[in-house]
């Protein structure tokens, strides 16, 4: 769960509306800090067909409210996961917070 300002947050609600794009292969959502609202909501995604990240932030403001709507969208080859095929959720966000603060 992300919680964002009060708001509680699934990541399975992101990760489903990012599914339903024709371009979208696989997503795993994740929280990160922000000084304004103590965590907010990330993905990171892998792609049938090159896409810009900012044409599927669109597709989540179409289908979510406001507040779910990630503030970013990073592109992988692959997605981690465990032999039996769980999303390592917290593996994915820890490699990517190093590369990026919300802000």
């Amino acid at each position: 769960m992300i919680l964002r300002g009060g708001e509680n947050i699934s990541p399975a609600e992101i990760e489903e509306a990012l599914l339903s794009h024709r371009a979208v292969a696989d997503a795993v959502c994740f929280g990160i800090k922000d000084d304004k609202y103590g965590e907010v909501p990330a993905v990171a995604v892998t792609l049938r067909q090159d896409t810009e990240t900012s044409e599927l932030i669109g597709h989540c403001r179409e289908r979510l409210a406001a507040y779910k709507v990630p503030v970013a969208v990073y592109v992988l080859p692959e997605i981690p996961r465990t032999p039996t095929g769980k999303v390592q959720r917290r593996r994915v966000g820890e490699s990517i917070i190093g590369s990026r603060t919300a802000g």
